[in-house]
């Protein structure tokens, strides 16, 4: 018997127990399902985590202000204090101090309401300098950016994110337009590019919603007092990737000096970069995408032992056939050969059908969850060749069972 004819002999073995395979095939498919949306859904979330943080900058630090402990003895958490200032950002733009470091934004954010004309919109205000341009990687759509003009005037101009805008003015152009921030007219002289969020239900989360102010125009209306002078968070771009570490350890020990420290382990203020955060969302993304799959690799397992059950019963049922069959020549082999036809195509046929399932399920389950589900092609070829060896190595038993059969006593048999 040869292999093409040993194909149609297993097909047909297939076919003439038609619910009974259904049923295996069923097994087979809902595992490849499971297992390609798991995947997906961890490499859509990392992939949604990467644009994210890629979102705040081009190789960039940030550094924010220690905590605080009140007179009763409650202790903020980090941010709450006020250690950072305009001064220490200007030490750091030095390049005797700081040769690794490309530009440095002093930033202070406060969440106020806008209002122009009728409508109103509550959005974070970020007081900052021209350098904010160029650390967060961002660029016009229209208008200009604040400029040191402003910062040494302290000009009521303000520019807005591009979903600000929108909120704001609709579809009229914002630029030249005055939005009121806390009570105060502003003039609207740019507003910024959109970069896309992946949500929108915060504006902490959105950067594409939010206003920009001169720093010492929003110190003066929205902090005033001793919080004149002092920053929330300073940007740091460092001249490259591969100097971001070198960008860390300089800012690290000028701020230091500045602050009168002599251990790091004292300091008042922590200095994160994009690669740190990146690094263990990844991570986090990781482990749990290696729990779903280990989950959904149960699932296969369950089906792979549902083909072997399949088969062994198909053996039980067809050992005169089998005996017929060797009295007539057939080998061993052979044998062996037509039943692992007959579970590898049960194997292909649930990972074709899991397949695409799986893809119909990338398409529409993310309509109903916040996470993109992204399919690796590579990935949904490599859970079809998984689906055809699980139903290979669950049919090598019944395979060769039913190979080792003596041909008198499979005709003998009942």
């Amino acid at each position: 018997m040869n292999l093409l004819e040993t194909f149609r002999t297993g097909m047909d073995a297939v076919v003439s127990h038609r619910l009974r395979s259904a049923l295996t095939v069923l097994g087979i498919m809902i595992g490849i399902t499971a297992v390609i949306l798991t995947v997906g859904l961890g490499e859509g979330a990392q992939q949604q985590v990467t644009s994210q943080i890629s979102a705040l900058g081009s190789n960039l630090l940030t550094v924010t202000p220690g905590s605080t402990t009140s007179s009763t003895g409650i202790r903020g958490g980090f941010g709450s204090a006020s250690t950072l200032t305009v001064g220490d950002a200007a030490a750091l733009t030095s390049k005797v101090v700081a040769p690794d470091i490309n530009a440095v934004a002093p930033a202070t954010t406060v969440s106020e309401s806008l209002v122009a004309g009728t409508t109103n919109w509550t959005t974070t205000v970020v007081g900052t300098d021209p350098s904010w341009l160029t650390v967060r990687g961002r660029s016009m759509a229209e208008g200009r950016f604040i400029a040191a003009h402003d910062l040494s005037t302290r000009a009521d101009v303000a520019v807005l994110g591009a979903t600000t805008a929108q909120e704001l003015f609709g579809f009229r152009d914002p630029v030249g337009q005055t939005v009121n921030i806390a009570g105060q007219p502003m003039s609207v002289v740019g507003v910024l590019n959109a970069i896309g969020s992946s949500s929108t239900s915060s504006t902490s989360s959105n950067p594409d919603d939010q206003a920009i102010a001169p720093l010492t125009t929003a110190s003066a209306l929205f902090f005033g007092g001793s919080s004149r002078n002092a920053v929330s968070q300073i940007l740091i771009q460092a001249t490259s990737a591969g100097t971001l570490s070198a960008a860390y350890q300089e800012a690290d020990a000028e701020l230091l000096s500045l602050h009168g420290i002599t251990t790091a382990a004292s300091a008042d203020f922590t200095i994160t970069s994009e690669q740190q955060v990146l690094s263990a969302a990844t991570s986090v993304d990781k482990t749990l995408t290696i729990l779903l799959g280990g989950v959904a690799g149960i699932s296969l397992l369950v089906g792979g032992i549902g083909v072997m059950n399949i088969m062994l019963v198909s053996v039980t049922e067809r050992i005169r056939e089998i005996g017929l069959r060797k009295a007539l020549g057939a080998t061993p082999r052979v044998i062996r050969r037509q039943f692992l036809v007959e579970a590898s195509v049960l194997g292909c046929v649930g990972g074709v059908l899991g397949a695409a399932l799986g893809l119909l399920g990338a398409e529409i389950v993310p309509h109903f969850i916040s996470n993109k589900i992204t399919i690796s092609p590579v990935a949904t070829l490599i859970a079809i060749m998984i689906a055809i060896g699980i139903g290979i190595a669950f049919g090598v038993y019944p395979a060769g069972r039913a190979a080792r059969l003596a041909p008198i006593d499979a005709l003998r048999s009942e």
